[in-house]
């Protein structure tokens, strides 16, 4: 079989003979363009020209955007400043009270001989915390004050006075603690970012508006002097007239005092670590430089 030496003459001679590529000659395929309908042509193109009848989609003069037909427009009825200014960025906090943190011990969802934060509660199906729509976490509410017997080292983000009472008239302690919208993401779901493979952040701290909530001894703050916060045990002790136990002699005294760092977010992983699932193993950085980023 005898193959042909210059297999692209051809193709060469062809171009050569067609004429060049321009504006002029340039078609589109045949079938790709439709000829577009002719409206509002009496007989030949129909006598509503596809408005239907009557109103205002027939004749075009529809109203603009925002109109309510002269009743006084949304933008109108909410004023610029006072109760609802900020409404958009204003914090949430889901309830939880006494008597469904109780049922949840009951049942066995939640364990009272570890420390207890929004991951055991989350876990627990006892709340559900939603941060893309603005929740920043657990308020601790005194719904079953009088019927609630646990001992539980509690960690939430806000609580009444009347619940501290009941969590440590049994000898528990209570903590409020802030959380940055990703970190309170990471706290609600922490496998499928451990599943990454991406090392832990640090908590953020809390804004200007909340850092005194967070640094009163009063609601239990994270970031109170602890020295302050026992004097405010006994104050609310007297105040509620009960007898505060003594934590120091307690058998679960290490679980009880057990307090997580103000960069920390998850018990007992400090950040920076990394959590390798597959192989079941912790990697902690080593590097002067990431050391000193995560421990400022």
């Amino acid at each position: 079989m005898s193959v042909p030496k210059n297999t692209g003459g051809k193709g060469l001679d062809l171009l050569r003979n067609l004429p060049r590529i321009s504006l002029a000659n340039l078609r589109p395929n045949p079938g790709a363009k439709k000829a577009e309908k002719r409206r509002g042509r009496g007989a030949h193109g129909g006598s509503r020209s596809g408005r239907g009848h009557k109103g205002q989609r027939q004749r075009g003069n529809r109203p603009r955007l925002g109109f309510e037909g002269g009743q006084t427009p949304f933008y109108l009825v909410i004023p610029k400043y006072g109760y609802n200014e900020g409404h958009s960025r204003r914090p949430q906090y889901q309830p939880l009270s006494l008597n469904r943190l109780q049922y949840l011990i009951d049942l066995g969802r939640i364990d009272p001989t570890q420390p207890i934060d929004l991951t055991q509660l989350v876990n627990g199906r006892g709340v559900t915390v939603q941060p893309l729509k603005r929740d920043y976490g657990v308020q601790l509410v005194e719904e079953g004050a009088d019927t609630f017997c646990a001992k539980v080292n509690i960690e939430v983000q806000m609580a009444s006075e009347c619940a501290i009472a009941a969590i440590e008239k049994n000898g528990g302690i209570i903590t409020t603690g802030f959380y940055d919208p990703r970190s309170l993401s990471l706290l609600c779901k922490p496998v499928p970012f451990f599943m990454r493979g991406q090392p832990i952040p640090k908590r953020m701290l809390p804004g200007e508006d909340l850092v005194p909530y967070y640094t009163d001894s009063k609601n239990r703050g994270y970031l109170s002097d602890p020295a302050k916060i026992q004097q405010a045990r006994l104050e609310l002790a007297r105040k509620y007239g009960y007898v505060l136990p003594d934590v120091t002699k307690d058998e679960l005294f290490h679980m009880l005092t057990t307090r997580k760092d103000p960069r920390q977010i998850f018990f007992g992983l400090a950040p920076g670590w990394v959590v390798n699932m597959a192989e079941k193993k912790i990697l902690k950085p080593t590097d002067e430089k990431l050391l000193s980023y995560y421990s400022s």
